[in-house]
């Protein structure tokens, strides 16, 4: 038994303090109503519990902060324009401050935006202010997709949460359409009219959905109105529900984080939520608010009054609609014309149909593709920790050819303005857009996984034999060569620290057959895997560091 010998007590020590101050009647107050709220819903429990969440600090996760707080902004800007915008389409007289448009016939909705544009104070910095918010919050949106995809933070146990993101991003295009289309100005009507033509494109259905969205022959009376109801309402409170489910999740199953020391698959390095990230998450917000303040008092943005009002009689070259639309507007103008077919006494309009298709089929592979890696890789393991895209050659590879499909539609959009600007013929721009829709993913791909591979080349042999110093050394014999400097312990682990996937071996099942799907699966994997640079083991260093 072991003993420890503890010094005996000392006789307390009174020292006389001046009693303290009585808390005040507000402390008193506010003290009674926290206890009163945290007795019936525990909430200091909640509080307590995600306060010791931990953040990683590295820049990338700002991304997903920046989306949210450009939500907020837009919330926030959004709520004081709805008190003076009117979504209706009947016609009155302008009589507003802008001299060129008075008296001109237009509808009660342009006339209330040209009214909150000049006549409002601080109503054309609010609109600014919402549309370069909503601009951003698109952007930060695409961009946090970005950095997910390539560091495969996807991964199992994330998939569902990728899926949401998803689902946000869509949803963030769908209520800026929505949104960029209420001021019904030229811009906005030519936008509506595009839409209108591919709806009408749809067989059978087309022309009678039409009439249900538009309240009869485009342009109709209603459009306003309706999405004026899904800007304001359906569509914020689909986004704040994913948006939380999507923050709830991410709290559940844990931030992702590179590689460095400590940082493990059960073990998150950064800072706890309280206090220190909410204070730094605090001040962030406001930087993000003075930024998007800041460029929409410098940068006009959609000028509705140098557009006009919506007249369906003319078309305007060079109205673009705004980028996030950019790559579905390209689609359109890269399909050869005549593809119409006449069956039954029916139209087909296959120019409509076929970008249709293409289109859903691009974001349904976006949408799915976690699941989809990981059938074809067969990895059911918890992944926490980020990949450093070179290490996965083929998803980012995928990704690369993704990324170049979109940029040649998204290019495709302005092609009217890169003829007038570079003076080339529409039709030679159309053309090489056209080639490059094909050309440029394939070679997208190909160019990103051997850059990849090299990368991984360059890795092992720096992890083998150090780095160029720069220092050269004349050996005894007369040979000059440049000393190799080691490189320490952890940076030797970063660039072997990977996993190495070999492709899915094929396995009859109980009845000795090999179906189709293990198959199609068998080869996808040898495809995903075939080329690939294996770590440098410990065994390889060791053999390395003896010769």
């Amino acid at each position: 038994m072991t003993v420890t010998e503890t010094k005996p007590a000392a006789a307390p020590t009174v020292v006389e303090t001046p009693a303290a101050a009585a808390p005040s009647r507000g402390a008193r107050f506010t003290g009674a109503a926290a206890n009163y709220i945290d007795e019936r819903t525990s909430i200091s429990g909640l509080v307590k519990e995600l306060g010791r969440k931990v953040f990683p600090d590295h820049w990338s996760f700002m991304l997903g902060e920046v989306a949210l707080y450009s939500f907020v902004v837009i919330l926030l800007s959004g709520t004081f324009l709805t008190f003076f915008y009117q979504p209706s389409m009947v016609e009155v007289v302008y009589d507003g401050s802008y001299v060129p448009l008075k008296g001109m016939q237009m509808s009660a909705a342009f006339s209330s935006t040209m009214h909150l544009s000049f006549d409002v104070r601080g109503g054309l910095l609010f609109r600014q202010i919402h549309h370069w918010a909503a601009l951003l919050f698109i952007a930060a949106i695409g961009l946090h997709m970005l950095r997910v995809f390539f560091t495969g933070a996807f991964r199992k146990p994330r998939e569902i949460n990728w899926f949401i993101g998803f689902i946000l991003f869509v949803l963030a295009m769908a209520e800026g359409f929505t949104g960029y289309s209420l001021p019904d100005d030229l811009l906005s009507g030519n936008g509506l009219q595009i839409i209108n033509g591919i709806i009408k494109g749809i067989p059978v259905i087309g022309t009678w959905t039409s009439y249900l969205l538009f309240g009869g022959e485009f342009p109709g009376t209603t459009v306003i109105a309706m999405f004026y109801s899904i800007h304001i309402l359906l569509l914020p409170a689909i986004l704040v529900a994913a948006l939380g489910a999507h923050l709830l999740l991410m709290i559940i199953n844990k931030h992702t984080q590179f590689a460095g020391p400590g940082r493990t698959n059960d073990n998150v390095v950064g800072v706890p939520i309280m206090p220190l990230f909410a204070a730094k998450a605090g001040g962030f917000f406001f930087v993000v608010f003075g930024v998007i303040v800041l460029i929409a008092s410098f940068f006009t943005i959609n000028p509705i009054w140098t557009y006009g009002p919506y007249d369906p009689s003319p078309v305007s070259a060079g109205t673009q609609p705004d980028w996030y639309i950019g790559f579905a507007d390209g689609m359109l103008r890269l399909i050869p014309p005549g593809w119409e077919v006449v069956w039954f006494n029916n139209t087909y309009s296959f120019n409509i149909i076929v970008i249709t298709v293409i289109l859903i089929a691009f974001l349904g592979l976006v949408a799915a593709y976690p699941f989809i890696e990981a059938w074809i890789t067969g990895d059911k393991r918890e992944h926490h920790i980020a990949e450093r895209p070179r290490n996965a050659p083929t998803r980012t590879a995928i990704g690369a050819a993704g990324v170049t499909f979109y940029a040649v539609l998204w290019a495709a959009a302005s092609s009217d303005l890169m003829s007038t600007h570079f003076k080339v013929t529409i039709e030679g721009v159309i053309h090489t857009l056209q080639v490059l829709f094909f050309l440029g993913p394939v070679l997208a791909f190909f160019i990103t996984k051997r850059i990849c591979l090299g990368l991984q080349k360059k890795d092992r042999e720096i992890a083998l034999h150090g780095f160029e110093s720069g220092r050269i050394v004349r050996l005894p014999g007369g040979e000059y060569v440049e000393v190799h400097e080691q490189l320490d312990d952890y940076e030797r682990w970063r660039l072997v620290s990977y996993n190495e996937y070999t492709p899915l071996t094929i396995r009859p099942d109980a009845d000795g057959r090999i179906s189709g799907a293990q198959r199609t699966r068998a080869a996808l994997s040898h495809w995903f895997f075939e080329d690939r640079i294996s770590p440098a083991t410990k065994t390889d260093v060791e053999r390395s560091n003896q010769h």
